[in-house]
């Protein structure tokens, strides 16, 4: 077992900072071959177990989008030989949490349990994993769940303008279309479409595990081979075509009856292996992603009282790669704020940033670095996530070093790449004045 250490302050919510604890990640194989990397924490007698399989929404067939959405209600809904309100009662009876989500580009469960009633709560999400029941009942009841949620958001200003956004980004990509899929095609999915898809989707090879709590690593191994090793060696193909967002400068209206004005805009971005991600994560945290201290909160709200809020963050895809933003405006004003949003756009991009904008970020970013690990769940899905994006089993030790090592100059050479106005694409929905689609 591969072992790193990294000593950091951990906060227990409501209860203040606890001592300094080490974060050891361990590598656990199992004989099976399946690996889990694992903090064991044997304060509390809680497991946190996150997992995901690689390939989510996007790998939905055309006509079935929402396909992995829709198998995410119903694998907790009745699995092996429990229906569906015997399932859930035992988990209630027991406090075994146990869940599933669909991101774009991985499916992802996560287990906790007790430490007393460990073997059953693996013992379940074995069964949801391998032995899905996908009853007629309970998927009829997620699928109307669904169905209500899709309604409301034809309603939703936010929903219309990130749809509306990839859409334009990715016309011709299975990013472009709705994860939560339609009304339509959210209907013609059937119980043996979703048997189909845990059958090609959830296997061994694909598979990413991460452990938190209080567990050794030899009943680990026990417990992943118990839980996994049923599923079949291997997925079918998950890798999506590699694809330039069409950031082609395009202002899109979505014309909606309401008085505030929702703007999300998106720019080229980096993703999560490109050598220059760290600095443009610097980047992006003094230009829109620093919450209050941002230069877009200085001049969208402070200065001007444009909008309530306003803000960006690198949103890095498997197979793409953006930089998103957001704001909320009256729509007499979301003129002003376009032009704003754009004139900041080009001020970085030709002036970078300021020493103390630098390391103000820098502080902040390295500072706020152990209140990642308040929980943890939280732990289990960072886990998860570094194995995801390959950053590799030290990268808790070395990730401020990267933070640290970003410089001006670094800063002035990535926005001049990232940050360009002309390809900047906007999406505003409501009834705004001061801007005309030019699409």
């Amino acid at each position: 077992m591969r072992r790193f250490a990294l000593l950091i302050f951990v906060l227990a919510a409501g209860f203040g900072p606890l001592p300094a604890a080490a974060v050891d990640v361990e590598q656990v194989t199992s004989p099976g071959g399946i690996t889990a990397w694992l903090v064991r924490d044997h304060r509390n007698p809680i497991i946190n177990l996150r997992f995901a399989f690689r390939g989510g929404t996007a790998l939905d067939p055309k006509g079935k989008e929402g396909l992995a959405n829709l198998t995410s209600t119903v694998l907790d809904e009745g699995a092996g030989d429990m229906d569906s309100k015997t399932f859930q009662q035992t988990l209630g009876d027991k406090a075994i949490e146990l869940g599933f989500d669909a991101g774009r580009d991985s499916f992802g469960g996560h287990l906790k349990t007790l430490t007393k009633n460990r073997d059953l709560a693996f013992r379940m999400l074995a069964m949801a994993v391998t032995e899905p029941r996908i009853d007629a009942d309970p998927l009829e009841r997620m699928r109307a769940q669904i169905l209500i949620g899709l309604k409301q958001d034809k309603e939703d200003p936010d929903t219309i303008a990130s749809e509306r956004l990839m859409q334009a980004l990715f016309p011709n990509h299975a990013y472009g279309r709705l994860a939560d899929g339609t009304e339509e095609s959210v209907k013609a999915i059937t119980a043996d479409d979703i048997r189909g898809f845990v059958k090609r989707r959830f296997a061994r090879d694909n598979l990413i595990v991460g452990v938190v709590g209080d567990i050794e690593p030899e009943m680990l191994k026990t417990l992943l081979d118990k839980t996994f090793a049923k599923l079949p060696a291997k997925a079918e193909p998950w890798q999506l075509q590699e694809v330039k967002p069409e950031t082609t400068g395009r202002i899109l209206v979505v014309e909606k009856n309401v008085p505030q004005s929702k703007v999300v805009f998106a720019d080229q971005g980096l993703k999560r292996d490109d050598p220059d991600y760290y600095i443009a994560y610097v980047m992006n945290r003094i230009l829109g992603g620093g919450g209050f201290t941002s230069r877009l909160y200085a001049e969208v709200r402070e200065k001007r009282g444009l909008a309530y809020s306003v803000h960006t963050s690198l949103y890095p895809f498997d197979a793409s790669a953006l930089i998103l933003g957001g704001a909320g405006t009256a729509n007499a004003r979301v003129g002003e704020t376009v032009d704003v949003i754009r004139h900041e756009w080009t001020r970085m991009a030709a002036e970078g940033v300021t020493e103390k904008e630098l390391e103000d970020a820098k502080t902040y970013l390295t500072g706020a670095w152990p209140l990642r690990f308040s929980s943890s769940g939280r732990i289990a899905r960072m886990l998860v996530g570094m194995q995801i994006s390959d950053l590799g089993i030290d990268y808790l030790d070395k990730r401020n070093a990267l933070i640290e090592a970003v410089t001006r100059a670094d800063i002035q050479r990535v926005a001049k790449k990232l940050l360009d106005p002309k390809r900047l694409t906007t999406v505003v929905v409501g009834k705004p004045e001061g801007v005309n689609a030019t699409d």
